[in-house]
């Protein structure tokens, strides 16, 4: 009988703070321009995109602020931690997101950055709207009701 393989995670980097501070109204998936160092600095997974965030300029999605650390083997080919990554979307998700975020006020916000199935890096991308602090109280509210349901589940098997 064969072993059953577990699906391995392949992800890099996640965001857990976005869902709490913003609503998710919508994610996609976007390819990233990277160099090579940075891939694989990335496969030994120590990226950081917590305080990153995307932003259209000139008709093209750049990703701001994430942090994927220099590979320690590559010396003088390595790459900038910090420097601006071009995201790959489709034109119509291009004019689709910068309409949403000019006109309604939204934001983009990585999510999580991951490997798929082919071995290419994509990020996760979500069209999110901000929280306000009742919004957020309400969250923490939720999560507490539904934690103790399941302890009050567990307990009466």
């Amino acid at each position: 009988m064969a072993k059953s393989a577990k699906p391995k995670s392949n992800v890099v980097a996640e965001n857990r703070r976005a869902r709490f501070n913003y609503e998710i109204i919508d994610t996609l998936e976007a390819g990233l321009v990277l160099t090579g160092t940075e891939v694989k600095s990335l496969r030994t997974g120590k990226a950081t995109i917590a305080e990153s965030y995307a932003t259209e300029e000139d008709g093209e999605i750049w990703l701001i602020n994430s942090n994927v650390p220099e590979y320690l083997q590559a010396n003088r080919f390595n790459h900038t931690p910090t420097r601006r990554r071009k995201l790959l979307v489709h034109k119509k998700q291009l004019n689709r997101l910068a309409g949403a975020v000019q006109r309604d006020g939204m934001t983009l916000v990585p999510l999580k950055i991951y490997f798929n199935d082919s071995g290419i890096a994509k990020l996760e991308l979500a069209l999110a709207r901000g929280k306000n602090a009742p919004d957020k109280r309400e969250t923490i509210k939720e999560r507490d009701w539904n934690r103790q349901k399941q302890r009050l589940l567990k307990e009466s098997r």
